[in-house]
C-alpha cells in the first residue's frame, strides 16, 4: 500500500501562522496535522504500508523535508519527498508522485483529519471517504445507487442532488489506472474551473465500468483555518482515546491543568488555568493566565492572558487581556 500526500499548498487561509510553517505541519494535540492524518489512515488501512510520497513546494526547506521523512519512517514506511512546482489542481498534485502510482494507493490532501470506525473496502475498485454536510455547494460530492455505489461525481454543484461531501481521502486497488487516466487530462488539457480534477479522472473510470463505494467517516474535521483547526484541536483531545498527552517534566505552581488538554515538556505554569481543549507546545511558560480552546506553540511567553479560541504560534510573546488572538511565529504583542 501506497499513501500519497498533496500538501504544495500556500495555506492562505491560514494566514499569518502559514508565512512560516506549511499549513499541514501545524500542530494539533501536539502532533503536526499531517503526522495525525497518515497515523489515521494506518488504522484505517490495516496493511503495511511501502512507501509514503508526499508532495510539497520546493521552498518548504531542508528541515520540513526530514521532518516528513521521520513521519513516515515512524510508521517503518519508505518516505519520498516530490516537487508540485504549479498549483495546477488535485490530479496535478497526485501526478507530481506518479512514482507511488503502483498498485494499491490511498490520496490524502494533507488539510483534513477524520474519525472513522470502518476497515477499508477492497471489494470494489475503490473507496472515496465521505461525510454529510449541511451546504454541499463548496466540495465535491457524490451519489450513490440502493447498493452505496457511486454513481456521480460533481465538483462544487450550484444545485446539489446529494449531501455527501469528498473529503479528500481515496483509496484505488490499482494506482497503474489513475495514472494512467491523470495522464489522458493532463495530455489534453481536460481542465474544470481551470484546473486538473481529480473528480474528472473518477469520473471518467466510473463511466468505463470501474466500481467505487463510499467510506463514511465519523467525524471531518477541514483544518483550513484559525477557527476550523482550534476546532480540530478539540475534538482531537477529545477522542485521545488513551494517548499520553501531558508531559512528566510539567511545572506547575499554583495552577490547574482541566483536561484533555496537550501539555509538552518542559512547560511552565504559574498561577494558571489551562483548559479544557488547550494544546500547549514545548519549552512554553504561561502565568497569571486562563486558557481554554487554544492551541500555544513551543518556546512562547503568555502573562496576563485570558484567551479562548485563539492559535499563537511559535517564540510568541504575549502580554494582554484580548479574548480571542491569532498570532504568527516570532510574535510579539503587548496589551495594556
Amino acid at each position: 500500500m501506497n499513501i500519497i500526500i498533496p500538501m504544495a499548498g500556500m495555506g492562505k487561509r491560514m494566514r499569518p501562522h502559514t508565512l512560516t510553517t506549511p499549513k499541514p505541519l501545524i500542530p494539533i494535540a501536539g502532533k503536526p496535522i499531517v503526522q495525525r492524518l497518515v497515523e489515521g489512515i494506518a488504522k484505517i488501512v490495516g496493511n503495511e504500508i511501502d512507501e509514503i510520497a508526499f508532495v510539497i513546494g520546493r521552498n518548504f526547506g531542508s528541515e520540513i523535508e526530514a521532518d516528513l521523512l521521520q513521519i513516515a519512517e515512524d510508521l517503518n514506511a519508505k518516505g519520498t519527498i516530490n516537487y508540485q512546482d504549479e498549483a495546477l489542481g488535485t490530479a496535478h498534485a497526485v501526478y507530481a508522485a506518479a512514482g507511488a502510482l503502483s498498485g494499491d494507493v490511498i490520496v490524502a490532501f494533507a488539510d483534513t483529519l477524520f474519525r472513522a470506525d470502518f476497515s477499508l473496502d477492497t471489494s470494489t475498485d475503490g473507496t472515496v471517504w465521505v461525510q454529510a454536510v449541511e451546504d454541499p455547494r463548496a466540495f465535491g460530492v457524490v451519489q450513490l445507487d440502493n447498493e452505496g455505489i457511486i454513481t456521480d461525481f460533481v465538483e462544487k454543484p450550484e444545485n446539489p442532488q446529494s449531501d455527501l461531501a469528498i473529503i479528500g481521502i481515496y483509496y484505488f486497488k490499482d494506482g497503474d489506472r489513475l495514472k494512467r487516466e491523470i495522464e489522458f487530462l493532463l495530455n489534453n488539457d481536460i481542465k474544470e474551473k481551470g484546473e486538473y480534477q481529480l473528480t474528472n479522472a473518477l469520473d471518467n473510470m466510473k463511466n468505463a465500468g470501474l466500481r467505487f463505494g463510499a467510506g463514511k467517516v465519523t467525524e471531518w474535521w477541514d483544518c483550513g483555518n484559525k477557527n476550523a483547526t482550534v476546532y480540530a484541536n478539540q475534538r482531537v483531545l477529545a477522542n485521545a482515546n488513551g494517548e499520553k498527552l501531558i508531559a512528566d517534566d510539567l511545572q506547575s505552581k499554583d495552577s490547574q491543568v482541566i483536561e484533555p488538554c496537550f501539555i509538552g515538556e518542559n512547560v511552565k505554569l504559574k498561577n494558571a488555568k489551562i483548559g479544557p481543549y488547550v494544546s500547549v507546545g514545548d519549552n512554553t511558560v504561561i502565568e497569571d493566565s486562563v486558557i481554554e480552546n487554544s492551541i500555544i506553540q513551543s518556546n512562547s511567553s503568555l502573562t496576563n492572558a485570558n484567551l479562548e479560541n485563539s492559535m499563537l504560534g511559535n517564540f510568541v510573546i504575549y502580554d494582554g487581556r484580548s479574548n480571542q488572538v491569532s498570532l504568527s511565529d516570532y510574535s510579539t504583542l503587548k496589551v495594556d
